[in-house]
Order: structure tokens, then sequence, then C-alpha cells
């Protein structure tokens, strides 16, 4: 019994319990699971970053540096204060007087030359054409009528010449013929005249309907809209109520340049061609190469001044007529030693600078790759920043590009 009972209870212990967890078998299955993602995750970092380095190339607009003349150099000789000024302006008006039925402008409007900046009434020059245009016509078909008359009477004269060859009227009767060919002759080409006298009228009845049409005389500015519709303007008033002198005033933008009157005691100091820096008073931080244009010869006996025009080298909408400006006198001797100095930094488009921290940074493109340069800054001229630092002229900085963009990416330039 004993023996039985024993060979029942191993058996019973090699015997394998189905319905009990295999504790081997799932973690066996888990840290494969574990182990399959990190191969994954491991694969999909390499892919993506090879990625990055072989095909992940970014598309960036760019523009070349461009370089600075140099302004001269050498130490101021005089300083002087003046205004802005412009060498081309005008008040526009029409050459007749009328009344104002359209005003196509407003302050601050560019306008070029022969454009349209508003009208007259126009309606007694049109018929003033119209009259015109009828008496021409009225001349011409006078002078096909005195045309038609001449040709009959020649008829006339080749029917009684024939008739006094053959006795048949005398030789009065021909004469008289004669004398009608020549006086209806003289009426045919009094009657020509009368057409050219009719079509220079018509011509003048065009040029007054056209002064009815106000035209900017140069491409410029609008500064002021001195006219409304419905009021009177005429050149020869000199305005008040509603009569005005013109339409408005233009100002030609390019041709703004600076007058300053210099103590006569220092003219001595200043030259034709002379370099000049600028500085305006509403942007201190900002010096405009300028040039001495001329040195006007005559003094004003009350300031015991000469007035000197000094041209500005950089073109700028920043720059109005009016402005008061700070002008330096370069020391000549020093501004042509300077001459032969290398270019100080270089101009990129404002656009091509990106903060790093406190750092100021651009991107150049070296290749197909680009590279970040940390750079200091100048001054400004226009929409374009000085670098002083950091960029050669001629290289190519990224203007436009992905905000997240980092040293040596793969870029390709974007065609223009």
């Amino acid at each position: 019994m004993t023996s039985e009972t024993d060979k029942k209870a191993l058996l019973g212990q090699l015997r394998i319990d189905r319905d009990e967890p295999r504790v081997g078998a799932g973690i066996g299955r888990r840290t494969w699971i574990v182990a399959a993602a990190v191969v994954l995750a491991a694969l999909a970092a390499a892919a993506a970053w090879l990625l990055l380095r072989s095909g992940g190339v970014q598309t960036v607009h760019t523009a070349s540096a461009q370089p600075i003349a140099a302004a001269g150099g050498g130490a101021s000789v005089l300083d002087a204060t003046g205004y802005v000024t412009a060498r081309r302006q005008a008040t526009v008006s029409a050459q007749i007087t009328g009344t104002v039925a359209a005003v196509l402008i407003e302050e601050g409007d560019h306008v070029k030359e022969g454009q349209v900046i508003g009208r007259l009434d126009d309606t007694a020059q049109r018929a003033a054409l119209a009259q015109a245009q009828a008496q021409l016509h009225s001349a011409q078909a006078l002078l096909l009528q005195a045309q038609a008359q001449l040709a009959q009477n020649l008829r006339d004269v080749r029917r009684d010449e024939d008739l006094v060859k053959r006795k048949l009227v005398s030789e009065q009767a021909v004469e008289l013929a004669r004398t009608q060919v020549e006086a209806q002759s003289a009426q045919v080409e009094a009657q020509r005249k009368q057409i050219d006298l009719a079509a220079a009228n018509v011509r003048a009845a065009q040029v007054q309907l056209d002064y009815c049409t106000v035209r900017a005389p140069f491409t410029g500015v609008v500064i002021a809209k001195a006219a409304q519709v419905g009021e009177i303007i005429s050149p020869l008033s000199a305005g008040g109520g509603f009569t005005r002198t013109g339409i408005g005033t233009l100002v030609d933008m390019d041709s703004l340049e600076v007058e300053v009157d210099v103590n006569e005691a220092y003219i001595n100091r200043v030259e034709p061609g002379q370099r000049v820096e600028s500085v305006l008073n509403a942007y201190p931080d900002w010096r405009i190469p300028s040039h001495v244009i001329a040195i006007i010869p005559t003094a004003d006996r009350s300031k015991a001044t000469v007035k000197v025009r000094i041209g500005l080298d950089v073109k700028d909408n920043r720059i109005v007529p009016d402005m008061g400006v700070r002008v330096s006198f370069l020391d000549a001797a020093n501004a042509a030693d300077g001459a032969h100095e290398h270019p100080r930094g270089v101009l990129v488009p404002a656009a091509a600078l990106r903060k790093d921290g406190e750092q100021d940074v651009v991107f150049v493109v070296q290749g197909q790759r680009v590279q970040r340069r940390a750079v200091s800054l100048g001054g400004t001229s226009g929409d374009a920043r000085q670098l002083l630092s950091g960029v050669s002229a001629g290289e190519a900085v990224v203007v436009e590009g992905p905000a997240d963009l980092r040293d040596g990416a793969r870029v390709s330039e974007a065609k223009p």
C-alpha cells in the first residue's frame, strides 16, 4: 500500500499543470517586444540622421554682401548746420483760369512725368473746338465750290476761243472769259488760305482744351494738395477765397541736397568736391556720405555767411525736404589718403540678420551648406545694415529661410 501511494505521489509531482501561468514564458515575450522596439527606434533615428545629412535639402533665398565705399576718412575741419532742399520743386497749375472738376492726387502720392493729376471744367473749350472744326469744314466746302466754278470758267474760255477762230464771237467775249478765270483762280487761292486759318483755329481750340488737363511736369512725390473740386484756379491769381494758384506741389526726390550757411571766416576750409558726412537730426546714428557740389559765389551781408551746396551720395526715402542736417567737412588731405583704404565693412539686407541669444548672426552659403557667422553691426542704409566684421564682400547671405536653420545644413538657393 505504501509503495503504491508513493508512486502516485511521485507521478503527481511530475505531472504538468496547464492551468498555472508560465512565468518564464511571459517574461521572455516582454523582453523580445522591448528589444524590438529599441531596435526599431534606433533604425528610425539613423534613417532620419542620414536623411538630414544627405537628402534633407532646405530651400533658402540669398543676397550678396555689397562693399561700402570708403567715406574718405579724415578728421572734420569744419562743422555746420543746414536743411535738406529740393533743386526741383514745382507748384503745378493749369495755364488757363478754370473751375476744378477733378483732383487725382493726395499728399505722399508718387507720380510719373506726364501723369494726369487734375482736370478743369472744359465745357466752353469743347464748344469752341467744335465751332472751329465746323468753320474748317465750311471753308473746305467753299473751296470745292470755288474749284468747280473755276473748272467751268476754264471750259468757257476754251469754247469762246474756238468761237473766235470761227468768227462767231468777238475778241472781247474771250477776254471777259479769261478775266473770270483769273478772278476765280484768285478766289480758290483765297479759300485755301481760309482753310489754313480755320485749321489753325482748330489747333488753337485743341490747345485750350488740353490746358484743362493738368499733368505732372516731372516724376516726383506730391507734398501738398492745393485745390479741391469746385474751386477756381488761375496761374495769375495770388490766391485767397476760392481761387487757387495750382493743383498741388511736386518734389523730385532725386534732386534732394543739403544747403548750409558757412561763416565767411571759415569758408577757406571748404572747396568743391570735398568729402562731407551728413547726419539728419531725425536719425543721429546714420552718417550719410556726401560731397560739396558748389560754393555759391555771394555772401549774406546780414549774417556774414556763404551758402554751400552739398550733394547726398545715398538716396533714401527717409530723407525729405526741410529736414535739419548737421554736416562735417572732412580734411581734404586725409580724405585723399583714405581713398585708397579698403572699404569699411559690407552692406547686407536687414532680413539676413538673426538673433542667437544676445549675439547677431547671419548664415553664409558655402557650397551646398550654410555656415553660421557672428557679426558686429554698423549703421543702416535704407533697408540694408552695415556689417563691420564676419562677412566679406560678395559672399551670399541667407535672407529668407527656415526658422530652424542650423550651422552645416544642406541648402539650395531658390531661383528668382
